[in-house]
């Protein structure tokens, strides 16, 4: 509970996001708009949450809450030409038919997001008891309680959000319950996911044995040309006697090193292209190598030190792995679980005409045209 109190929750959100599967609606009584399982979301409940959600999508605190009314929109289309701003100098005013389209898509905005509310609520709701999740009143009262210190320092501000939200208390201790359910429904999933063993960690570590070293490194000074007979001309000035800084600085053509006398510090192993990777290493310390044929030309070195790799144990990694593949390891039993909990109850949401969202049993998805966009249902 937040003091905006948005309708659609984490695990709605997040976990619940549903592909449409086809069906024929039937079944739902009168006076509902939505039936899942055994339990009907009423005409009334889904016009008071629309009220509740018009009231926390508003844009400041002084507007108007007006909750888009089909098929006409007779009272939105008036707030709408009521409220919107003076048109530029020369620009005409919203036409009734564009103030109706704009009521239409608030509509349409604000019902799926009361309706993935409610279904969602229900299908957790109906979830946690086959899973062994339990949520007692006290339970619910006490994490109330809890919320509403840390968001509200003073009855006074409560009330005043009471009054102002269009919620009641009976609202906001539903969707406590709903989040808890939720917490302990993931709770539950991630903990019945499969132990991993001694003889996973130590395939993971040894397939993977390069995440947990430092690899050798080496400071050398380079010379780079654009040719094979300028790299030998260079190489031969240093070997008579110049100094490698003075013949790195006139003439290599590497724009990292050059003005530092040709110094590349630390060389990790696996740093360099291949060729020229392989040459460092394979080098003796102070020796003068090459040339060396690369893509960017020809490399003349001298290794001035080396430091020498490191790898860490399996003992000392064996936590962080375990830890690791325990994550993941939840992570696909969740999504598993996920998977199944959707068919399952997707299967048993049936919508009235008019009131079908993506969790619904008769959505079906808006075809893809040839370009790949989504085509007007």
């Amino acid at each position: 509970m937040t003091k905006t109190l948005r309708l659609t929750s984490a695990l709605g959100a997040v976990l619940f996001a549903l592909v449409g599967l086809s069906a024929c609606g039937g079944g739902i009584p009168g006076n509902a708009v939505v039936k899942v399982a055994d339990h009907s979301i009423t005409k009334d409940a889904f016009s008071h949450w629309m009220k509740v959600a018009a009231v926390s999508n508003k844009t400041s605190a002084s507007a108007k809450v007006v909750v888009p009314d089909p098929p006409t929109y007779t009272a939105c289309i008036a707030n709408l030409a009521a409220t919107a701003p003076k048109p530029a100098k020369g620009q005409p005013k919203p036409t009734p038919a564009q103030l109706k389209t704009q009521c239409a898509q608030q509509y349409k905005s604000l019902q799926t997001e009361v309706l993935n509310f409610l279904i969602g609520l229900e299908w957790v709701l109906g979830e946690a008891p086959s899973k062994g999740v339990k949520i007692s009143d006290s339970e619910v009262h006490k994490q109330f309680i809890k919320i509403r210190t840390q968001q509200f320092p003073s009855v006074a501000e409560f009330e005043k959000f009471i009054t102002n939200s269009g919620q009641s208390v009976s609202d906001l201790l539903l969707r406590v319950k709903y989040n808890l359910a939720s917490q302990k429904l993931q709770q539950k999933v991630l903990k019945a996911g499969p132990k991993v063993t001694q003889a996973q960690i130590q395939k993971y570590y040894n397939e993977n044995k390069s995440r947990y070293g430092v690899p050798e490194k080496r400071s050398l000074q380079v010379i780079l040309t654009k040719t094979e007979g300028a790299a030998n001309s260079a190489k031969k000035e240093v070997e008579s006697g110049k100094s490698f800084e003075s013949v790195a600085k006139s003439k290599s053509i590497d724009p990292v090193s050059k003005s530092k006398g040709g110094l590349l510090p630390e060389v990790s192993k696996g740093q360099e292209e291949k060729s020229l990777d392989t040459a460092i290493f394979a080098a003796q310390k102070g020796v003068l190598s090459g040339p060396i044929k690369t893509a960017f030309g020809y490399y003349v070195f001298k290794v001035l030190s080396t430091k020498p790799g490191s790898q860490q144990t399996l003992a000392q990694v064996q936590a962080s792995i375990k830890q690791q593949l325990t994550s993941t390891g939840q992570q696909s039993s969740f999504n598993k679980f996920v998977k199944e909990f959707k068919k399952k109850w997707k299967a048993k949401t049936d919508c009235r005409t008019g009131f079908v969202v993506e969790d619904c049993k008769q959505y079906k998805a808006p075809k893809k045209s040839s370009t790949g966009t989504t085509a007007a249902p």
